[in-house]
């Protein structure tokens, strides 16, 4: 089958012929028919992430149709329209059988310690676990977001962060999850402040109902952000990995605010300081957020097919398998578009 691959970090990577994958008894193959390009695949290209292993086929947030499942599936048959969760929980453990399967010890990871999704056909282990049914309303491009960015999204905001009507809500980074952040907290009920050094980005996410925007490449931010939320956010949503924007999310809450953490930090940048004593005297809240387990998208699939919720407007471009090595590389740059990017096979 055709995968992007690449054989050493940060080398160039090209479409190449793989062998298809074989199907354990626990899991699915799924024939992919798009894929998301995201930042976390370019940690994995960079050598970011130390489970990833050489060579290496990248890909984590994808749609498609069961071709295969294995002797122990019992919920899934070939034909059926799929996405899964980032983490491929074990389904068997203390920490999922509580019901937390985004953060089980045992998982596995297509993109990462597993080959991903940027080919023909991905395996989604533990498949009863971890499979999930896609209405066949939702259209592929749109689809490809629901394994990572858009639920990591909706599970941060309503979820972890609890955003109730009315509330201030600051995201820092408007890439593919702080959009969809920025699409969910508005579905809420909250307002919502934008914060990135894209013009683009900026004003998409003025079109998605962010009602106050601010550059990031100003030397007001702080000031700006705190005039947009009456004094102090409920919520701030640090959604791009970058250790001053723990530390302004922080600055930015009021008294008993929530910083939830979605963006990846890595390098340097891994174990920012934060100013523990303004955590402790306002009673403030850290949060992290690891994607969403399978059991909790009915809900977030429910508020799609009502209408409250519509990923669509997120995806920016639609491209080629062959197009991948080549977006995948430019996400080294600032991004020129808004949106996120969509490889559709």
């Amino acid at each position: 089958m055709r995968a992007v691959t690449f054989t050493a970090f940060s080398a160039t990577p090209a479409v190449t012929e793989v062998p298809d994958p074989e199907c354990p008894p626990h899991a699915a193959v799924v024939r992919v028919v798009a894929t998301g390009v995201c930042r976390s695949d370019w940690h994995a290209w960079h050598g970011h992430d130390d489970t990833v292993s050489l060579p290496h086929v990248p890909g984590h947030e994808f749609v498609g149709v069961v071709e295969q499942v294995g002797d122990e599936v019992r919920q899934w048959q070939a034909g059926t329209r799929v996405t899964a969760p980032f983490v491929n929980a074990c389904g068997t453990c203390p920490t999922c059988v509580a019901g937390r399967q985004s953060i089980c010890p045992n998982q596995t990871q297509p993109g990462f310690d597993r080959p991903g999704s940027f080919a023909e056909r991905v395996v989604v282990h533990h498949a009863d676990t971890n499979l999930v049914a896609v209405p066949d309303a939702i259209d592929d491009a749109t689809a490809a977001g629901l394994g990572c960015r858009f639920a990591t999204a909706y599970r941060a905001v309503v979820n972890r962060a609890r955003t109730a009507p009315g509330e201030h809500v600051v995201v820092f980074g408007c890439g593919g999850v702080g959009l969809s952040a920025i699409v969910v907290a508005v579905s809420r009920g909250a307002r919502v402040t934008a914060v990135d050094v894209s013009a683009e980005a900026l004003a998409l996410a003025r079109t998605l109902g962010a009602t106050t925007t601010v550059d990031a490449r100003t030397d007001d931010v702080d000031e700006q952000v705190l005039a947009a939320t009456d004094g102090g956010a409920h919520v701030v949503v640090e959604a791009l990995g970058r250790a001053a924007l723990v530390r302004q999310g922080i600055a930015a809450l009021r008294p008993g605010g929530r910083h939830v953490q979605v963006g990846l930090l890595a390098g340097a940048e891994a174990s920012p300081q934060v100013d523990l004593g303004r955590v402790i005297g306002l009673e403030l809240e850290l949060l992290g957020s690891h994607g969403m387990s399978a059991h909790e998208y009915p809900a977030m699939l429910a508020e799609i097919a009502a209408g409250r919720l519509d990923p669509a407007p997120l995806v920016g471009r639609t491209i080629a398998l062959e197009d991948a090595p080549a977006a995948l590389a430019a996400m080294d740059r600032p991004a020129t578009a808004a949106g996120t990017t969509v490889v559709v096979l």
